[in-house]
């Protein structure tokens, strides 16, 4: 009887290790499409916009800093947001050369929670910065009496250091979040669904995106609900000035829903799922779709730049004349250069 016991417990046994074994198979083999989306999507879709946004930024920087005086309330913000938006270009490259190099991290752990962090830190900085405008226009817009006092800049500046630590401060825990791996002799720098401490980074991870996400998506619909209400039924709703405030709204609403929305309901569902028993399709699919969604999150960093053009009617100007600045003394450079050239042929003729 002992013996027929031990015999099935072995069998059991057996049955059960088969079965794990078979689960790790095939979690091994629900990864590998995914691991090949990872290597072959993100790092051409990373670097079109690195090339798009990474200049782009460093113009609009110049351009606030040397060609916008005065600068008005929403200058501030701008040029906050270009600021936001060039501390995670920066770090862009990092996450290209990971992908592209087959997921492999050379950089070590430091730089591995940095950039991740950097990333959060720019979507919700982004996210804060953009939603103190449209609260701001929405005050010019719709209360433009009343509400004078707070649209001085004191207040703006205020609100963009409010913003600042209210980013740092909700995204600081990513540091401690992010983990990395060695896996089959590679280094491997974990984004944040798929790291270790999964009840906890789900908990952050519905506040985060509930207070810094959708708090924020509600207030900036409302804000421009209300703008283009207001346009639509006042006088001369034709004429340039609320034609621009009409494409600066959709611009607005736009980065929201298509940029910041997808990305949030992915992380959310991927998350979720990774604590619930699915199909191995399922979890492609899902998988896939935040992937995808993943340089959607950063193709922000390229719309601020028609922000900046739409909001700012001169721009366009401020930069052709910051070009034809560094042109010109480019070539008065070459000239001076040039002349130095002769004049020392000259002297040893």
């Amino acid at each position: 009887m002992i013996t027929t016991d031990i015999a099935a417990s072995d069998d059991v046994a057996n049955i059960t290790g088969a079965l794990l074994d078979y689960d790790l198979a095939a979690l091994k083999n629900c990864t590998d499409d995914v691991d090949e989306l990872r290597t072959s999507y993100l790092p051409p879709l990373y670097s079109m916009i690195f090339v798009v946004a990474f200049p782009g930024n460093i113009i609009a920087l110049a351009v606030y800093a040397f060609k916008m005086r005065p600068w008005k309330s929403s200058t501030i913000i701008m040029f906050n947001l270009a600021c936001t938006d060039l501390l995670y270009l920066s770090g862009l490259p990092f996450l290209i050369h990971y992908y592209a190099n087959g997921e492999h991290w050379i950089f070590g752990e430091f730089m591995c929670r940095f950039i991740r962090f950097g990333f959060h830190f720019n979507l919700y900085s982004s996210i804060l910065f953009l939603t103190c405008f449209s609260i701001f226009r929405y005050l010019a817009v719709v209360h433009p009496i009343r509400t004078f006092y707070f649209r001085k800049k004191s207040w703006t500046v205020v609100a963009c250091i409010v913003a600042w630590a209210i980013s740092l401060t909700v995204v600081t825990p990513v540091n401690f979040l992010i983990t990395s791996a060695d896996q089959e002799n590679k280094s491997i720098c974990l984004d944040l669904t798929s790291s270790e401490n999964l009840d906890v980074i789900r908990w952050y991870n519905w506040l985060l995106t509930g207070f810094i996400f959708y708090v924020p998506l509600i207030t900036v619909t409302l804000c421009y609900a209300l703008v283009i209400y207001t346009l639509a039924t006042g006088p001369h709703t034709q004429n340039p000035y609320k034609q621009k405030a009409r494409k600066l709204a959709f611009l607005l609403l736009v980065v929201f829903y298509v940029c910041f929305l997808p990305f949030h309901v992915f992380r959310i569902v991927r998350i979720e799922l990774r604590l619930r028993p699915v199909s191995c399709e399922v979890e492609n699919q899902i998988h896939a779709a935040y992937i995808i969604c993943r340089p959607l999150a950063a193709l922000n960093t390229c719309a601020n730049l028609l922000l900046y053009v739409i909001i700012s009617g001169n721009f366009q100007q401020a930069v052709q004349s910051l070009l034809r600045c560094r042109l010109s003394n480019y070539i008065q450079q070459s000239g001076s250069h040039s002349e130095l050239n002769k004049s020392g042929i000259i002297l040893k003729l």
